[in-house]
């Protein structure tokens, strides 16, 4: 299949500051690629710069062979992209959202099916304004892949929901990997990364620390003699309260 994102030395500063110090990865098509790291790391930094939002200081980012820098409305037509917080248009109805973003994209979308797939058909009508920040984050994503991008990039899409909202959230990550679309996923839940990501990229300090599947870093990491206390458990507190009170959205 190939990959479909190539970023090569990338760069990026504020004067004197270097918030991202030759970052170099690629992505192969279809995959769920994820980019973590603490607070300040240089994640959104990153991914802004992948996704035409802010300037390159240097060296190239490349998705499906087509440079970011040089021709951004090309990139743009490819990718979609949900932020941590998405403003939507007020008094206009979930339904007319998608029917816009998909005119403003020159696509047709069956918006009745997107609606259903991401559990909003009975909220069609509704105004972002009246939705719960579950809801929210699904018709974030929902306006993200209406054009069919070929990449689309979660920034902590999970981020203050409840364990039923969460993890129909990643049910919708496993949805859009089957359809072909690569993602590109930040989160601080290690256990979401770990579940989800083919790869995850470490990022401290501005630079990439170590790229490889989650298991195999797992792997690596006991191979370095590390240890902790063994306590194996069936199930946790999650799994718990999933089994209490169900696995159906509370919105």
């Amino acid at each position: 299949m190939g990959n479909i994102i190539e970023v090569r030395d990338l760069k990026k500063k504020y004067g004197k500051h270097e918030a991202v110090k030759g970052v170099t990865f690629s992505v192969a098509r279809g995959e769920v690629f994820g980019i973590l790291g603490p607070n300040g790391a240089g994640k959104t930094t990153t991914l802004e710069m992948m996704e035409t939002l802010l300037s390159i200081t240097s060296g190239t980012v490349e998705i499906d062979g087509v440079d970011v820098a040089k021709d951004p409305r090309a990139v743009q037509k490819m990718i979609g992209v949900q932020l941590q917080s998405t403003a939507f248009l007020e008094k206009l109805t979930l339904k007319d959202q998608l029917e816009l973003f998909a005119g403003v994209n020159g696509v047709k979308v069956n918006v009745e099916k997107l609606l259903k797939d991401f559990d909003l058909v009975a909220k069609k009508d509704e105004f972002p304004e009246n939705l719960s920040g579950g809801q929210r984050q699904r018709f974030s994503i929902a306006t993200a892949i209406v054009h069919e991008p070929k990449v689309i990039f979660l920034d902590e899409p999970t981020t203050g929901l409840d364990p039923q909202a969460r993890r129909n959230l990643w049910e919708l990550v496993q949805t859009i990997k089957k359809q072909g679309i690569t993602v590109i996923l930040t989160t601080h839940y290690m256990d979401e990364a770990e579940l989800l990501c083919d790869r995850v990229a470490m990022m401290d300090g501005g630079k990439i620390l170590t790229i490889n599947t989650p298991k195999k870093l797992i792997k690596e990491l006991l191979g370095r003699g590390f240890k902790k206390a063994q306590v194996v458990e069936q199930a946790n507190l999650e799994d718990v309260f999933i089994d209490l009170t169900g696995k159906d959205l509370r919105e």
